[in-house]
């Protein structure tokens, strides 16, 4: 199975704009693979607003997020992996989603630099006939 963070991140996205308010994701910044004005960056995280009045190109794929945003009054291009980002919210009301590591990895999925290896049957299957 893939990693839900990116549908379930695509789906809060929707369900806050769609109700009048202002998305906000909260992303680890000291990932590697994340590019943030690092200025803005606190306590190792970075808050990013993601209305769609706010960015331009907003891009909420599977592998990662990405869009240019004004920083300061500086264009910036803007990417995070998905396993980066740690929660959405809306700004007015704080009603959001916090991500957790289950959502990073599919529950399956080997570790990395291991092998996908078949799973051995726990034992041998029984059948029942039902009248």
């Amino acid at each position: 199975m893939k990693s839900r963070r990116p549908y379930l991140l695509r789906a809060m996205h929707e369900w806050i704009s769609d109700s009048g308010c202002t998305p906000h994701l909260v992303v680890d910044a000291g990932m590697a693979g994340v590019e943030v004005p690092v200025q803005y960056v606190k306590d190792g995280k970075i808050v990013l607003n993601v209305s769609l009045s706010a960015t331009a190109h907003l891009q909420l794929g599977n592998d990662e997020v990405s869009f240019s945003g004004r920083f300061g009054g500086v264009s910036m291009m803007v990417r995070a992996p998905i396993a980066a980002v740690l929660a959405i919210y809306a700004r007015e009301t704080g009603q959001g989603m916090i991500f957790s590591d289950d959502d990073a990895t599919p529950p399956d999925a080997p570790a990395s630099g291991e092998e996908a290896k078949p799973k051995a049957p726990a034992g041998r299957a029984r059948l029942k006939v039902v009248k």
